[in-house]
């Protein structure tokens, strides 16, 4: 069945030291590529919760999510697009727990923000690190 609407996402954006927590995604669109962790929300669930639950899932790290930094939608370039995903990053803020890569992430990694830029990043990134000033 095609799906006849976007589905919601939400991101969070840490940065801690001068190093931003990134992903690289194991599974999905742009496989390979670096993002800030995230992904679909469900049912029930607010933006901010899911934001703390897919860091949790992808990272390990437990956060406290804060304000709004970038939303967007990503989307394949079919029409009628493949995919369509309409997402909200927030910032956030290390709470706890240990770094791992869970869930779809193939890699998680601290990455100093004058670097992330020469990563594979996902589209929508350059956009984020725009918006961001960095």
């Amino acid at each position: 069945m095609t799906e006849t609407h976007p589905t919601p996402g939400a991101g969070a954006v840490i940065i801690v030291d001068g190093r931003m927590l990134l992903i690289r995604r194991g599974r999905g669109a742009y496989v390979g590529h670096w993002a800030v962790p995230g992904g679909r929300q469900r049912r029930g669930e607010t933006m901010r919760r899911a934001a703390a639950r897919e860091v949790l899932e992808e990272t390990g790290i437990e956060v406290e999510v804060g304000d709004v930094v970038w939303a967007g939608d990503i989307m394949d370039p079919n029409d009628p697009p493949a995919y369509h995903y309409t997402v909200v990053d927030f910032a956030a803020t290390p709470v706890g727990g240990t770094l791992e890569s869970g869930d779809d992430a193939a890699e998680v990694r601290w990455v100093p923000v004058d670097e992330v830029r020469s990563l594979p990043l996902t589209p929508t990134m350059f956009d984020l690190l725009d918006r961001l000033g960095l």
